[in-house]
């Protein structure tokens, strides 16, 4: 299974932008960011396949860019615009089935470490 090392994160106030990072240690169809807030579920937030098609929950569409550098096998999540309930553990995600691009998962999905963000108002 492909290991997944994330970078990023941190704290910000309201309006503001942070930058996540995950490097792979091999390649896989599809990866994507999940993020978990306080008493809450995990959920999927953004995907991206191999062609570059992306796939964001409506909570954060028009606020965060997914993007892959397949050569470094490396997914990035640019957030903008952050508000208090972005706040949460984020887990980068990677997985040959297309449930994944659909921000769903299985048993087989590879995951992260998780990086904590947090958006104070």
């Amino acid at each position: 299974q492909v290991q997944l090392v994330q970078s990023g994160g941190g704290s910000v106030q309201a309006g503001g932008s942070l930058r996540l990072s995950c490097v792979a240690s091999g390649y896989t169809r599809y990866m994507g960011w999940f993020r978990q807030g306080p008493g809450q579920e995990r959920e999927g937030a953004a995907a991206i396949d191999s062609d570059g098609a992306a796939n964001y929950a409506d909570s954060v569409k028009d606020r965060f860019t997914v993007s892959r550098n397949k050569a470094e096998n490396t997914l990035y999540l640019q957030m903008n615009s952050l508000k208090s309930e972005d706040t949460g553990l984020y887990y980068c995600a990677a997985s040959n089935f297309p449930r994944l691009w659909r921000l769903g998962t299985s048993p087989s999905t590879a995951w992260g470490q998780g990086t904590q963000v947090t958006v104070s108002s």
